[in-house]
């Protein structure tokens, strides 16, 4: 299966301004990063930074936020990391689950499977 991307919008909750862009599906991400350059556009504010292990075994240190994000009908309040140069923009597995998402394994897409109370 290659890569599934999506577009969807991200909106600030201090200022309510949203923008789309369109982000890789990563499950293996548990947070979705998105360029500080969007986000400061946006109006979005850091609330903690966060240290990360790299892929490659790398720590870096990345400042949080919150942001509404938007995929076609669903919608939900998440924490995102303010991406850097070089960091890719993803959409990881707990934007998924907030939205009610999973990536169909057939088909590449993301499909609506509803909220789970565990």
């Amino acid at each position: 299966m290659g890569l599934t991307k999506v577009k969807v919008v991200v909106k600030s909750l201090e200022t309510g301004i949203g923008k789309e862009v369109e982000l890789i599906v990563d499950t293996g991400s548990v947070f979705a990063w998105i360029s500080r350059s969007v986000l400061e556009e946006l109006g979005v504010k850091p609330r903690r930074v966060r240290q990360f292990k790299t892929i490659d075994g790398r720590v870096v240190t990345r400042e949080i936020g919150v942001v509404t994000i938007k995929y076609e009908d669903y919608e939900g309040d998440v924490e995102v990391v303010f991406a850097e140069k070089g960091d890719a923009q993803v959409l990881g597995v707990t934007t998924l689950e907030t939205l009610g998402l999973e990536v169909d394994p057939v088909t590449g897409k993301l499909k609506y499977i509803g909220h789970l109370a565990l």
